[in-house]
């Protein structure tokens, strides 16, 4: 499968998961990438709403919880990702996931 355009067809801004499971837990040393246009320069990062501190870079691993997105001037604001640190998690992959479709689940402690 690829990646779902815009309803005008754009492409719009992303952010990459690896490992590609969902919620992401911070003991998984995740990395967060942001795809989109423009120059990584162009990179602003946002932590819980707020402007935070990794700007003008594409990737980097995530060490406090919270909710992050990125904006990539020319594609705009990333869907949010969320950093959870509980102590037993129920991941999923990190990918669209359609009715009917074979799903691996992750039980983490």
């Amino acid at each position: 499968r690829c990646c779902p355009l815009s309803p005008t067809g754009a492409q719009t801004t992303q952010l990459l998961v690896q490992p590609p499971w969902t919620p992401a837990v911070l003991w998984d040393w995740v990395t967060l990438t942001c795809q989109g246009s423009g120059t990584t320069a162009a990179t602003t990062w946002y932590k819980d709403g707020q402007r935070w501190g990794q700007q003008g870079r594409d990737s980097f691993t995530v060490i406090e919880s919270g909710t992050y997105t990125c904006d990539r001037a020319g594609t705009g604001l990333s869907p949010p990702v969320r950093f959870l640190n509980d102590w037993l998690v129920l991941q999923v992959p990190a990918q669209a996931l359609l009715e009917g479709d074979t799903v691996t689940l992750r039980c983490r402690g």
